[in-house]
């Protein structure tokens, strides 16, 4: 019995030696390959980057404000008549003095005859008169009847020009022409609006600032004026006025900006941006405004330093940090707050990176970064 027991323990003990060195092995082979994972590192993710710098930018100040033509009206006729000719097409580009609209004269010219025959006859009267006064034989009141008589004539024939005149409606200045309103053998009541003519050669930005930014304003300081129907194109102008007078009620002073417009790309009731030059100068770090990640929790970017672990591996790896962002212009943002000048910042590929993503960079495509980009063609 002893025997068989003794028999019993050592078969025991066989297996679990063998179990034992089974695990061992196992275990051995299990750490091995944690610790190769462990080692093992994601493929590097291609991004471009840049370097924060420091960026010295002019002040500005920033207003809203419409275009309003230099010169702008709605022709209309002085006098009522029937049109008996239209001289212009819509959205043409007249001269000042060119003939826009004919009424009927028909009846003036004949008119107009008849007052200078009258004026002729008033003044062979009147010469008569002279002639006679001359010769004693007649008073001087008859010379001074004749006389009058015969200015007479003349103020009713050049009354009657006046009246043609008014009924020959032509451009008060040279400019753009807008859509015909009127038609070919219409009546128009005195005051019918006929066309607008504006003058867009050069237009104004009227925008309001507030009466404590006021004081900053001069005639002469440059504009740079935006439009969202010009995406990315700068028009550049001065100061021209200063409304004398702030406003009451929003307490805001008018301000006048003249603005070229040789292109006459620009139209009067445009909406614009104005961003007035001011005296003084701010430095901030400057970066893309791609290189900004935007979330709803708050403002990052990521930066890129050499990877600390293992020791002495050269790769680079991407941190993300947090930012507290400045102004805008053109393609660069202002960092208030959390990049150091020097820093490299990555500025395309955010999308596939997490804090600690290793990177390689590529900078064969940049993206744009210009505080005041101007598009080819402009």
């Amino acid at each position: 019995m002893n025997l068989m027991v003794r028999r019993f323990l050592g078969v025991l003990g066989a297996v679990v030696l063998v179990l034992g060195a089974i695990a061992a092995i196992k275990y051995r082979a299990l750490q091995k390959a944690s610790q190769a994972r462990a080692a093992a590192r994601p493929p590097p993710v291609t991004v471009a980057a840049t370097t924060a710098a420091d960026s010295v930018w002019r002040r500005q100040f920033h207003a809203v404000g419409t275009l309003e033509a230099v010169q702008g009206v709605m022709i209309s006729n002085e006098l009522a008549g029937t049109v008996a000719e239209i001289a212009f097409k819509s959205g043409a580009h007249v001269k000042k003095g060119d003939l826009l609209v004919q009424l009927d004269i028909s009846t003036d010219e004949a008119l107009l005859r008849g007052l200078e025959a009258q004026a002729t006859l008033a003044r062979l009267t009147l010469e008569r008169a002279r002639e006679l006064r001359a010769a004693q034989s007649n008073a001087q009141a008859d010379v001074d009847t004749a006389e009058a008589q015969y200015q007479q004539a003349l103020a009713n024939a050049d009354n009657e020009r006046a009246i043609i005149a008014k009924k020959t409606i032509r451009a008060p200045f040279g400019g753009a022409l807008g859509i015909r309103q009127i038609n070919l053998g219409q009546y128009l009541a005195a005051g019918t609006p006929i066309v607008t003519l504006q003058a867009l050669d050069a237009i104004h930005a009227n925008f309001s600032v507030p009466e404590q930014d006021a004081t900053q304003l001069r005639t002469g300081q440059e504009v740079r004026l935006t439009a969202e129907a010009f995406p990315g194109v700068n028009f550049t102008g001065v100061i021209n006025a200063l409304n004398a007078k702030v406003d009451e009620t929003t307490h805001n002073l008018l301000v006048q900006a003249l603005v070229p417009n040789p292109d006459e790309r620009l139209t009067p009731g445009l909406f614009v941006r104005a961003d007035v030059l001011l005296p003084g100068e701010d430095r901030f770090v400057t970066l893309p405004e791609t290189a900004i990640v935007y979330n709803s929790y708050g403002n990052a970017v990521y930066v890129i330093d050499r990877a600390a672990d293992p020791p002495g591996d050269p790769g680079l790896v991407a941190h993300e940090r947090f930012v507290q962002l400045g102004e805008t212009r053109g393609d660069e943002v202002a960092v208030v707050k959390g990049v150091k000048a020097g820093e490299q910042i990555v500025t395309a590929g955010q999308l596939k990176l997490r804090n600690g993503s290793p990177v390689q960079i590529n900078n064969t495509v940049q993206p744009s970064s210009n505080p005041a980009p101007t598009p080819p063609n402009t």
